[in-house]
């Protein structure tokens, strides 16, 4: 029997809803995020979670706090969950961007950011870490709350591309959205 993998983007923070770059800022949740949380509790409330993990990263233990009390269990913190790093893109806009790099803003920054990091280094963060989980869980039905970059990657891996090249497809992810994987021969498989 796989290892199923259930992961879930934090609830909304004010900067979420303000579109600016979050990255490794550690920003609380927001009203509206706290109430997603809420109500993704009840949701996830009968799947059969034996663990739980969490980004260190405020907004996603927030988030994961919030399901470790509905479901009975304990968040346990992993960096390897935390968001790509943004570096100088930190708290701003796409439009502060273009004011204040403007030499950036027109390069294909999606391939991550020199003084940050890379979406190369995100899947080499990401991807081992969600695969060694599963052979310490095996067969274990996993709940790990993060971020959009992570997110991503691991959509990307299940659809065996690159993340630059899964990027336009996958698009922008809602908070406290949920993806199901089945981990099985050391691969991540959707299976939602």
């Amino acid at each position: 029997m796989p290892t199923t993998l259930v992961l879930v983007r934090h609830g909304e923070t004010d900067w979420n809803r303000d579109r600016r770059f979050q990255g490794r800022a550690d920003q609380p949740l927001n009203e509206t995020g706290r109430a997603q949380a809420e109500e993704l509790a009840e949701i996830l409330h009968d799947e059969p979670v034996s663990v739980l993990y969490t980004s260190p990263l405020r907004r996603a233990s927030e988030t994961a706090e919030i399901l470790a009390e509905r479901l009975g269990l304990e968040a346990r913190p992993l960096d390897a969950l935390l968001e790509i790093d943004v570096g100088t893109w930190e708290g701003l806009t796409i439009d502060d961007v273009r004011v204040r790099f403007p030499e950036q803003a027109t390069v294909d920054w999606r391939s991550g950011w020199e003084d940050g990091e890379t979406y190369t280094g995100l899947e080499q963060r990401v991807i081992p870490a969600l695969l060694e989980l599963g052979s310490r869980h095996d067969g274990e039905h996993i709940l790990a709350v993060t971020h959009a970059g992570p997110l991503r990657a691991a959509i990307a891996s299940s659809l065996s591309l690159a993340y630059e090249d899964a990027r336009p497809l996958i698009g922008p992810l809602a908070n406290c959205a949920v993806y199901r994987f089945a981990i099985r021969d050391g691969a991540l498989e959707r299976v939602d």
